[in-house]
């Protein structure tokens, strides 16, 4: 029987600047005690006797339930026979966490046009993209009619879905601003495409006269406020003028290695124009960067930002106090002294909802990855200590592995079987010494997904899963120690390192598969700390908007749906005429 906090609400209020920073504080003051937990790297799970840190009746208790059990935890979902420290911690963080649950955009934006996109703006986008670009283009679209403007730079704009939206059937002025220059190919033969569609259908319907609003691509890596203030007042520059090519001759500029002071002054631009700035899943720092220039710029009346990849934000570091860093923003945050570190950042990327429709056949595969990685680490550890100081990157071990387990079986035309799935409670087929979680051999048919909607590797190493195939053979088909060697053998392979014989192969196997059984609750239970880690970076970025006082008005809301999209919470703010 399971009990707790399903419904996504939270005890806490984030409408004020003091409601949110004492959100601030309890997750802070909660989260302490468990560093040891958030500061783990999982693949030294077995050198460093990870589990050792976590109270024994927790891993007594998880070590013995149904995967099942295990990947709902970063839900919030706790079960009756669970001691009552653990429930507490499960629920505690669920009740700390921004809510994910997707809110109602019709009630949140009376009037909003949210239609279906059709064929052509589409083409390319896969269900993901697709549910998200309709979404933050209605938001963005009702937003700008709210504020009376027609501009918005789309920043981190990628192949330009949001801006050939936001162009061509919200009817907006965009620019589309990406580091990557193919990004900037693709967006303009793609706006090509869709406009010269528009343009037959609009000679059909006798409206040849009617321009087309077509998306302005500049390729330019922004590496701050100042300089996407000043791309932006260009923009609007560039149409008083009607000069187009305004910012492409800025750009040229900035090739040739300008100092940022050299770029068009913001007092050149007439200040009764306005403009909002987009970004749609904007990496690391580019969202932070975009509050700032919020709050800099004349022209910027609102943001519309929804961050993604915390593992790349840049941290405050006491030694350069006066660099701008992605975290923290607020000066409520930086006055608690709080930090997040590289493994809190590498856990906000988690995703409790993916965990939570991970199947059983895809979780035990995950667990039997970092089990896999971990024990290799003891393999480094023991017979390469040198090269351990260095950190080697191994790539996407696991995905390699799961293509020659896949080429094995077929080439042994072995007869088509229903899978047999085995839960941590299980004791079929499993030695009493042997691992719990057994790994499964064939690549799945189905589209391969990251595990968790995590944004990065883990420690160098992918640990990508898949759905529950319609054909799978017997797990026990191929032992897991075969499984293990060929890993060794291709990770020492690819840091350029001679193998190792089978027999100290089996040494260091026979050391670690006795506590595999453990990886999984121990990285169950880290991730269930991502949910909340991610609620402080978002909170912090609200609580830098609301210290501007009453000139700034900012909300936090989930417009995705969670499943389809982790990285869910846009933060909307907009500036105020008359201050209240």
């Amino acid at each position: 029987m399971s009990s707790g906090n399903g419904n996504g609400k939270s005890m806490f209020s984030c409408k004020t600047a003091s409601e949110t920073l004492e959100w601030i504080n309890a997750v802070i003051e909660f989260i302490e005690p468990y560093r040891f937990l958030i500061d783990a790297h999982v693949v030294n799970f077995f050198k460093d006797g990870l589990w050792e840190a976590v109270p024994k009746d927790w891993m007594d208790c998880l070590s013995k339930d149904p995967i099942q059990n295990l990947l709902s935890i970063p839900s919030g979902l706790v079960h009756d026979h669970w001691p009552a420290s653990l429930k507490e911690f499960v629920l505690t963080l669920k009740s700390l966490s921004f809510p994910r649950h997707q809110a109602n955009l019709f009630q949140e934006f009376p009037g909003l046009d949210m239609t279906s996109l059709n064929n052509v703006l589409a083409q390319g986008m896969n269900r993901k993209k697709k549910h998200e670009i309709e979404a933050v283009a209605a938001v963005v679209s009702s937003v700008a009619r709210n504020i009376g403007s027609t501009r918005v730079v789309d920043v981190g704009a990628g192949q330009g879905y949001l801006a050939q939206v936001l162009s061509f059937q919200h009817g907006l002025s965009v620019y589309a601003i990406d580091a990557c220059l193919h990004h900037g190919k693709v967006t303009d033969a793609r706006a090509e495409r869709v406009r010269k569609y528009y343009a037959s259908k609009m000679r059909k319907s006798g409206l040849e006269s009617r321009e087309l609003s077509i998306p302005k691509t500049v390729t330019c890596q922004v590496l701050s406020a100042n300089m996407l203030n000043n791309l932006s007042s260009s923009f609007i520059q560039g149409e008083h003028a009607k000069k187009p090519n305004v910012v492409s001759e800025i750009m040229s500029e900035q090739r040739e290695g300008p100092h940022e002071s050299e770029l068009p002054s913001t007092s050149d631009v007439f200040c009764s124009s306005s403009l909002i700035l987009a970004g749609l899943h904007a990496c690391g720092d580019l969202s932070v960067t975009m509050l700032r220039t919020f709050l800099e710029s004349d022209q910027v009346k609102s943001v519309i930002s929804i961050g993604c990849c915390y593992n790349l934000l840049s941290e405050d570091d006491s030694d350069k106090a006066s660099s701008v860093c992605g975290f923290p923003m607020s000066k409520g945050v930086k006055f608690t002294g709080f930090a997040l570190g590289r493994s809190a950042r590498d856990l906000a990327c988690q995703s409790a909802e993916r965990w939570k429709c991970l199947g059983e056949f895809a979780g035990l595969h995950n667990f039997e990855l970092h089990a896999f990685r971990a024990a290799f680490q003891m393999v480094l550890s023991q017979y390469y200590p040198k090269l351990l100081m260095e950190s080697p990157s191994l790539g996407r071990q696991g995905k390699a592995l799961r293509r020659q387990q896949h080429q094995k079986i077929l080439e042994s035309n072995l007869s088509y079987e229903e899978p047999k799935f085995f839960s941590a409670s299980s004791s079929t087929n499993i030695s009493k010494e042997g691992s719990r979680f057994a790994f499964a051999c064939i690549e799945s048919r189905d589209t391969e997904k990251k595990v968790a909607g995590s944004c990065c590797d883990i420690d160098g190493l992918s640990c990508e899963s898949f759905g529950e195939s319609s054909m799978n053979e017997e797990t026990s088909s191929f032992d897991r120690f075969s499984l293990f060697l060929e890993f060794c053998h291709s990770g020492l392979n690819r840091l350029g390192l001679h193998y190792l014989s089978d027999k100290e192969l089996h040494k260091v196997w026979e050391e670690t598969e006795p506590f595999s059984v453990l990886i999984g609750p121990y990285w169950s239970l880290r991730a269930a700390l991502g949910p909340v880690l991610e609620t402080i970076i978002l909170l912090d970025r609200l609580l830098f908007l609301q210290e501007q006082g009453s000139i700034v008005e900012a909300v936090m809301l989930p417009i995705f749906d969670p499943v389809l999209s982790p990285r869910n919470v846009a933060l909307i703010a907009k500036k105020r005429t008359t201050p209240v």
